[in-house]
């Protein structure tokens, strides 16, 4: 009879089950030798050569009155499998600011400065700004009076958003159209960043982007044209990248709870956010992955991270109230399956066949279940 590290499931008569929900961690070989004494087919003993210091003393499988070594207690708890995987902490989005006015570029944000909702991106010129606005669809007309449309409903936001126009009267006149209380808006924020207060937004004075920005890098110099590449920037939203083996997709759900290691060991929260359907395979080789993103629970612990590598923990599966043991108390039998020897009031050890369920590796235990396995027993495992 053998003493299993982490065991793969053989065949046998004990042999564990098909795997539990979701994922069934595989384990290794068995680590000591097992002996048998066979007269004309019929097995006469089975010795138990324990790997834990029993100076000399072996017993028959089915009972021993040495005092075990060492012991440990059969616990009923909750058990989860968890995969570390490697990731990179970011930022969720990235961006180009591109100029669409005439002019020279006289003013230019530091990198890493963090531009919000009508603010200057760049100014040309005399000082006059090229300013942020949110919105998905991007700046492609001259916004005036009387037009409608997706991209005069988000400067209808903006506008309520920055405070210079009333949430009702522009949902009472329409989102979607440039009203007079939309122009008049506008000549107050114009006014507010120096501009001439026109009522319209000419193509170029304004950059629609999805959220507030992080300048990374500048593209354009100070004198450069104002059109073309004028900086890279990305979102302020930190995120945690994880390329997953694509063999692990079906154990990975958006709103799973994930535990993630910054690289100063400090362990913070998060939850998947996004699970890529496409795999790909990088230009180096290797297998295929899918894209994973995590979003932090905390920013507190990440804020100053720009780009770190980070680990993170996935559960995989769970289950409740179920009986555990520690992995080496398994052995493994010569015939396949798996027993524990559990010890009784008076110390008398028994072999009880147990089945594998999911395994909790940073903890060391198993869940297993067996005919008279019970909470509150105690089970042999190998002296440290």
């Amino acid at each position: 009879m053998a003493r299993a590290t982490k065991p793969e499931a053989p065949p046998g008569p004990f042999s564990p089950p098909a795997d539990p929900p979701r994922r069934r961690r595989k384990g290794v070989a068995a680590a000591v030798t097992v002996g048998a004494v066979v007269v004309a087919g019929a097995v006469v003993s089975v010795i138990v050569v324990r790997p834990f210091g029993h100076s000399g003393n072996s017993g028959r499988a089915t009972a021993s009155t040495v005092s075990p070594p060492s012991v440990a207690t059969v616990t009923q708890q909750s058990l989860q499998d968890q995969a570390q995987v490697s990731a990179t902490l970011g930022y969720a989005d990235s961006y180009t600011v591109t100029g669409a006015v005439k002019g020279t570029i006289t003013w230019l944000p530091n990198a890493g400065q963090v531009i919000s909702q009508g603010q200057a991106l760049y100014r040309v010129d005399n000082g006059t700004p090229v300013f942020l606005l949110y919105g998905a669809v991007p700046a492609w007309r001259t916004l005036s009076e009387g037009l409608t449309g997706a991209d005069v409903e988000q400067l209808n936001h903006d506008l309520v958003d920055l405070g210079y126009a009333n949430s009702a009267d522009i949902a009472e006149l329409g989102w979607n159209y440039f009203s007079w209380e939309t122009k008049y808006a506008l000549q107050q924020l114009q006014e507010h960043l120096g501009l001439s207060q026109t009522g319209s937004l000419t193509l170029g004075q304004a950059v629609f982007l999805p959220s507030p920005i992080r300048v990374t890098t500048l593209s354009a110099h100070l004198g450069s044209p104002a059109s073309g590449a004028v900086l890279a920037a990305t979102s302020t939203k930190q995120v945690v990248t994880i390329a997953l083996s694509a063999g692990q997709e079906s154990e990975v759900a958006v709103g799973d709870k994930v535990s993630i290691t910054l690289p100063n060991n400090q362990i913070v929260p998060g939850v998947v956010s996004y699970v890529g359907t496409v795999a790909t395979t990088s230009t180096s080789g290797g297998s295929p992955t899918i894209p994973v993103v995590v979003t932090p629970s905390s920013t507190n612990a990440i804020r100053g991270l720009d780009e770190a590598p980070v680990e993170v923990s996935i559960t995989t599966a769970s289950v409740n109230n179920v009986l555990v043991v520690p992995m080496d108390a398994l052995l493994a039998r010569p015939g396949g399956g798996y027993v524990v020897e559990e010890v009784s009031a008076n110390n008398a050890e028994h072999l009880v066949p147990v089945t594998l369920g999911l395994f909790d590796d940073a903890s060391g235990v198993v869940q297993v279940s067996g005919r008279g396995l019970a909470a509150g027993q105690r089970v042999v495992v190998p002296s440290s």
